[in-house]
């Protein structure tokens, strides 16, 4: 029988039986859905592009993961977690000899011992290439060490240079760490900065930031670069050649390097009519008085998506027969990354699936649910998707797209929720339900992505922007000005670092930060917000 089950609770016993298994997986992928797929140290897959399904039929579970690039069937035979890893003891078809996969929720799966060797030896290249490269300054006191207070975590090597009372914060990172981490280098490099103007006490002052890249890894940073506030600091990045111990030093000006392409609008009245048969089929299974709470997506014009509160559970998708050219409609149902082809046969499951997603999705006393807890932005855009006014009175309740894709190079970015306003300012809106030390500048990178659709490519006969030739935001005109951004969390999960981030844009970037109450599941209430056209928001 196909399991779906996510029973909260369950410990790893020595013999386990399939059900436990499918319940120990699912419980860490709804802690961990960013979490990566090894085999003896190397990552097969990242589980936020993958797909997967778990059967346990005659006694034994099943795992068949695909994505685009590989696929993989094993049988399970136990699961254990330690700390963030689950380790899956496997079988091949046919073998008998177990292997071993591990879940892991951080990529870097290097020893301690080894990353902490290169990062001290980091060190000292740094030093001498910054000697080498400015010869009048003195680099200072770099270290890697953790300060949680201050949020700065190890893998950043940070150090000041200095020439009599002139000085500079320095802020590098080395090219074994994750392309994530490279990424968040500007976030650290302007809390550092701040903490080296706050500790200066008057005997130097810090004309700006350096930041060090690894070559190849720099692009996203770059892109970020040219919108930051030159009147609070100077900014500067270079990028690290390690193998010819070389400083390039990247255009901070230059924001047309970010190469992005945007995907065009479907056409929701043809694709709802397209899908009507399988829409009924999946619907009959919801129990009638909660059929207007499943939200019904339609992306790319072959794919039909059902979600309760954000969570995907069902979903119907067109192709084509591999005897013929005639188009074929498949229904798959699933929690998540799992799926698995509806059938007669298992209809059944379709509908005990449904069954326990509205018992306990709906049900406010079930926190500590994985389920209930399970993509919880994906939740908040959903209640905002169906009414924006409480962020801001000013946004278009009619005219706003969710989950917009939005491509930069082999980033598969997609834009939380992109609407407009009453004077045709596009908005731009990002959220989170956790705390993120980067959600400013995530936020940052779909404002950019956005601005340039809208604003860098108009057509020379029509003058539209590259959202309207696209299908978006039709029969509105659409106002000239940069985008709004829009920063969204619970009051509770807005990091400390967000604000003073915001303070060093630019003031090209209109944005607003809205904090609501903890309780939004229940009710969207704003609790304060913080816009970069008040006064007190002034450096």
């Amino acid at each position: 029988m196909y399991a779906l089950a996510m029973k909260p609770g369950i410990e790893h016993s020595p013999e386990q039986t399939p059900q436990q298994i499918v319940t120990v997986l699912e419980e860490f992928l709804a802690e961990h859905p960013q979490a990566v797929l090894l085999e003896d140290g190397k990552a097969l897959f990242d589980m936020r592009f993958a797909e997967y399904t778990l059967a346990t039929e005659h006694g034994r579970c099943s795992l068949h993961l695909w994505s685009d690039d590989r696929n993989l069937v094993r049988r399970v035979g136990a699961a254990s977690i330690r700390k963030t890893v689950l380790r899956l003891s496997t079988y091949r078809f046919g073998q008998t000899k177990p292997q071993v996969l591990e879940l892991v929720a951080d990529k870097d799966r290097r020893p301690p011992s080894t990353r902490e060797a290169t990062r001290t030896k980091y060190l000292r290249r740094i030093e001498r290439i910054l000697l080498r490269h400015f010869p009048d300054w003195q680099p200072d006191a770099f270290r890697t060490s953790m300060d949680l207070e201050r949020s700065f975590g190890p893998a950043y090597a940070r150090g000041i240079m200095y020439k009599g009372t002139q000085a500079w914060a320095v802020i590098a990172v080395n090219q074994e760490e994750t392309q994530s981490t490279v990424d968040g280098i500007l976030t650290l490099g302007i809390l550092w900065l701040a903490n080296c103007r706050e500790n200066a006490g008057g005997r130097r002052l810090f004309q700006g930031l350096k930041i060090i890249a690894p070559r190849g890894m720099e692009t996203l940073t770059l892109s970020r670069l040219a919108w930051l506030n030159t009147d609070v600091a100077k900014w500067e990045l270079y990028a690290f050649n390690e193998g010819a111990d070389e400083l390039e030093e990247r255009d901070a000006t230059d924001h047309g390097n970010l190469l992005t392409r945007l995907l065009h609008a479907p056409n929701q009245a043809a694709a709802k009519e397209r899908f009507a048969e399988s829409t009924s089929r999946i619907l009959s299974v919801v129990p009638e008085l909660m059929r207007t709470m499943v939200e019904q997506r339609i992306r790319g014009g072959t794919e039909l998506a059902f979600l309760l509160h954000g969570l995907e559970f069902a979903r119907v998708r067109t192709g084509y027969s591999a005897q013929s050219f005639n188009r074929l409609q498949e229904i798959t149902f699933g929690a998540g990354a799992n799926e698995a082809p509806l059938t007669p046969e298992n209809e059944s499951e379709l509908r005990e699936l449904v069954e326990r997603l509205f018992a306990r999705r709906c049900s406010a006393g079930s926190h500590r649910d994985p389920l209930y807890r399970m993509q919880p932005e994906r939740w908040l855009e959903s209640l905002l998707r169906r009414d924006l006014i409480p962020i801001d009175d000013r946004l278009d309740p009619t005219h706003v797209y969710t989950q917009v894709p939005a491509f930069a190079a082999s980033d598969r970015g997609m834009l939380d929720l992109l609407g407009v306003t009453s004077d045709g300012r596009l908005a731009v809106i990002e959220l989170k339900a956790d705390e993120d030390l980067h959600l400013a500048l995530q936020g940052l990178d779909y404002w950019i992505r956005v601005r340039a659709h809208h604003l860098e490519n108009p057509d020379r006969t029509t003058g539209l922007g590259e959202f309207q030739r696209n299908g978006y935001f039709s029969n509105i005109t659409l106002s000239e000005r940069d985008p709004r951004l829009y920063l969204v969390a619970p009051a509770l999960r807005v990091h400390p670092a967000t604000e003073l981030v915001l303070r060093h844009l630019s003031p090209k970037v209109e944005w607003s930060l809205i904090a609501i109450d903890e309780r939004w599941r229940q009710q969207i209430k704003v609790i304060w917000r913080k816009r970069s056209s008040d006064p007190a928001w002034s450096i």
